[in-house]
């Protein structure tokens, strides 16, 4: 990107979405356990969150005349929605009423490790120095993993590993699809997502007594934060700023959380934890950097 090219963004704008997307998705894994304290279910909240969300940006989106997603396009949307948010973010959800939300965060990070691996399986074959990061990054998933011994119990971290799974296969399927523009991908894929956690939340049962005030903004900063301002921030920063700039998060929110649940949560993380999270942010940061590099070569 040509930096002094008039159609490039102000280096102001850049930073402010970036901050967003870095304190507002670092922020939300406190969120979600805020709001699973104040009682919501783990998938209620998802689904009510993402129906509340995406209905608002998809009518905001039809008001300003943006084209809806053809019949095609939804059923792909639908996919999305159910690996990305359904089995991505509801496992999340489910994960953080025994995990602490800074684990949560760093095993979400994981994702592009998992990434690397199912593109290989479509073909995209990496190079030497993304196998170095996937190695690398592996070693620190299994140290997280092994044995349960962090802060949370084993179903929590096999949701985490769900969750992460889920995410990165469900992107990875996504290139190439027939999808509509960014924004309204987003509201759609919401959508989705919604109705099928929903779905679930229904068929397990769950239930909602009147949630707390605590509870209910939790919740309220998740629908407009962490689904619309966030959201939309990154969107932005996929089109206006180098892929790596913009992914740069999986490697940044991870801290945030985890800083965030020191300050206000009183959650401790213990020196095996803190080793597995440093291992797994060393091999996405490897990872994303050998990608850029491959992405500047071609």
């Amino acid at each position: 990107m040509d930096s002094n090219s008039p159609t490039s963004p102000r280096p102001v704008a850049i930073a402010m979405a970036l901050a967003a997307v870095y304190l507002i998705w670092g922020s939300t894994y406190l969120g979600i356990r805020f709001a699973l304290e104040g009682g919501f279910p783990p998938f209620l909240l998802g689904g009510i969150r993402f129906l509340i969300a995406g209905g608002l940006m998809f009518a905001f989106l039809r008001l300003r005349g943006e084209a809806p997603p053809t019949r095609a396009q939804w059923r792909n949307l639908a996919v999305m929605g159910t690996l990305l948010l359904a089995a991505g973010n509801g496992m999340v959800n489910f994960a953080e009423q025994t995990v602490s939300s800074g684990l949560a965060a760093v095993a979400v990070a994981s994702a592009p490790i998992w990434m690397g691996v199912f593109a290989m399986m479509r073909g995209d074959k990496p190079t030497r120095v993304e196998w170095v990061g996937i190695g690398v990054g592996f070693i620190g998933v299994l140290w997280l993993n092994a044995g349960g011994a962090m802060s949370g119990s084993m179903k929590g971290l096999i949701a985490l590993l769900i969750a992460s799974l889920a995410w990165s296969f469900g992107s990875i399927w996504s290139r190439g699809r027939d999808l509509p523009s960014p924004f309204m991908t987003a509201a759609g894929q919401m959508l989705c997502g919604g109705v099928v956690m929903m779905a679930i939340a229904f068929i397990t049962g769950e239930r909602m007594d009147m949630p707390t005030s605590k509870g209910l903004a939790a919740f309220a900063y998740l629908v407009v934060f962490g689904s619309i301002i966030g959201f939309t921030a990154y969107i932005w920063l996929l089109h206006n700023v180098r892929p790596a700039l913009a992914g740069s998060y999986a490697y940044v929110n991870p801290a945030i959380a985890v800083v965030l649940g020191a300050l206000m949560a009183g959650e401790r993380a213990s020196t095996a934890e803190l080793g597995a999270m440093l291992v797994i942010l060393a091999g996405v940061v490897v990872i994303t950097l050998a990608k850029a590099g491959k992405k500047k070569r071609a």
